[in-house]
């Protein structure tokens, strides 16, 4: 991975002024499955969204409705194509528990939860080229989380917000479908993680949930940790 780098493209921060991520870069983690500590944070998280919103007014919710003002900016109907966030607070308001997929999963939907925003990580075990949040040219393939691969790679639409590697896609429209490729697996020894904020979100919350996320790993997983903001003064990171 040695010289790999992660930028987002200067046009996503001139057509979303406000937009940062921060990023938590974490090496050598013991990742696997939940112990029962985590799974009850996992179910208190989704009961505290079930305290502070309601399935009807969820997508005005100050922290919702400006993923929705997003997405309809590069041409995506939220109520066809949900934010991350979105849909697991609708799945929490209708008392459809979460699976547990593994710690590190867990750790990222918890957080993700507690502070109503999107949080989500991918494997960096198998990365051989640059990662970007950049617009879609159209070129590049997506194999969607649970296709076998046999019906043929998808292709994002042009000026559709991806993350990528390369051209091959991590997540399309921004925090809404993840690939197969880089799931974070019960075997994942190195992975990074995203806290999306957009406005009205304080900058210094998402320096908050960066520590609180490396606390959980730490806790939980082990590894070296370490975050740091992508923003528009600060465009591109090194993954090492």
């Amino acid at each position: 991975m040695g010289g790999l780098t992660y930028s987002i493209s200067p046009q996503i921060f001139d057509r979303y002024p406000g937009y940062c991520r921060g990023v938590v870069l974490a090496f050598d983690v013991r990742n696997g499955p939940s112990p029962e500590r985590l799974i009850q944070m996992l179910r208190d998280a989704e009961a505290s969204v079930r305290q502070q919103a309601s399935i009807e007014n969820i997508a005005e919710h100050p922290r919702i409705k400006p993923w929705r003002e997003a997405y309809k900016a590069f041409g995506a109907k939220p109520s066809e194509y949900r934010s991350s966030i979105e849909a697991m607070a609708r799945r929490a308001m209708r008392n459809d528990s979460l699976p547990s997929i593994n710690a590190l999963v867990d750790i990222g939907n918890i957080v993700s939860l507690q502070h109503l925003l999107p949080v989500g990580g991918h494997s960096m075990d198998e990365l051989t080229q640059d990662l970007a949040l950049r617009f879609a040219t159209g070129e590049e393939t997506f194999t969607p989380f649970g296709s076998t691969g046999n019906e043929g790679p998808e292709h994002p639409l042009p000026g559709e917000v991806i993350f990528a590697e390369g051209n091959t896609v991590l997540t399309r429209r921004w925090t809404w479908r993840q690939a197969n490729h880089t799931l974070t697996l019960p075997e994942t020894r190195s992975l990074e993680i995203n806290i999306d904020r957009l406005l009205p979100v304080e900058l210094e919350e998402i320096h908050a949930i960066a520590n609180q996320v490396m606390g959980l790993v730490d806790d939980f997983c082990g590894g070296n940790l370490r975050y740091e903001i992508l923003s528009a003064s600060h465009q591109q990171i090194k993954l090492e």
